[in-house]
């Protein structure tokens, strides 16, 4: 290497740490030599260079907010067993999976009995969306009512609050299951309704449960708030029943012998 290539070569490395792109002064000279053998075009080389540091950065965004939406499980659409209800719909999770609803805006209600696969699709919807590059967050409704709850006691609703209606995709599970918490929040109620209102037509909320819309009053305790939480809730919203038996309770049946 002559002098004036060793001297553009340092610049050029010099302008990549400026940019704060990590390539190494090796794998310039791999792309300097595989042009040059290969008779790259000038787009072809920059292609080459910086497609696979884009890559990396790609899946360093997409790691980042798999780990942020705090997922309780790390489910696939592919991993879900298909055959054993022949009921669910493939195709409209799929289209869920594309994140068109979340780029309108548009809330998510799934009721069904437990054990039918709900959280397993709408996990794996959500771990979609992360690859898309919309921040997700998934909770319990118990936790959020905890978190709210506490955040009531110390003054910081309101921070609490914004931090639920910032995610893309908020993604609540287990609506049904937080009977503990509620009756130990009497405000509990309103407090969830509050995170429902603030996200209404801003951003997109799922939320999966086993109670279905008649019960939401009953419920919840007071029938005009589940009214107006339910109108929030299901306004231009995919809504989706899934009735059949219990995965879990069936599962040691279909393991093989």
């Amino acid at each position: 290497m002559d002098r004036k290539t060793k001297t553009l070569r340092e610049r050029v490395l010099e302008h990549f740490a400026v940019l704060r792109i990590p390539i190494t002064g090796e794998e310039l000279d791999q792309l300097i030599a595989a042009a040059e053998r290969e008779g790259l075009s000038f787009l072809e080389a920059s292609d080459r260079l910086l497609g696979e540091q884009a890559a990396r950065r790609r899946d360093r965004g997409i790691k980042r907010r798999i780990t942020a939406a705090h997922f309780a499980d790390h489910k696939t659409l592919e991993a879900f067993d298909w055959r054993f209800n022949k009921t669910i719909n493939r195709a409209q999770f799929e289209q869920l999976a594309t994140g068109d609803f979340i780029r309108r805006r548009a809330n998510v209600v799934l009721v069904g009995q437990s054990g039918v696969g709900k959280s397993h699709l709408m996990q794996a919807v959500a771990l979609s969306a992360c690859a898309l590059g919309y921040r997700v967050f998934y909770t319990t409704s118990a936790q959020m009512i905890i978190q709210l709850t506490a955040a009531l006691a110390d003054k910081s609703l309101n921070d609490t609050l914004k931090r639920y209606a910032s995610w893309d995709l908020l993604l609540v599970d287990e609506f049904g299951f937080d009977r503990i918490e509620r009756e130990d929040c009497p405000q509990a109620a309103h407090l969830l309704y509050k995170v429902i209102s603030r996200r209404h037509q801003r951003r997109s909320t799922v939320l999966i449960t086993n109670v279905d819309f008649d019960a939401w009053g009953h419920y919840l305790g007071d029938p005009p708030l589940a009214m107006a939480m339910l109108d929030r809730l299901v306004d231009g919203a995919v809504i989706i029943k899934i009735k059949g038996p219990s995965y879990r309770a069936n599962r040691p049946r279909m393991a093989p012998q």
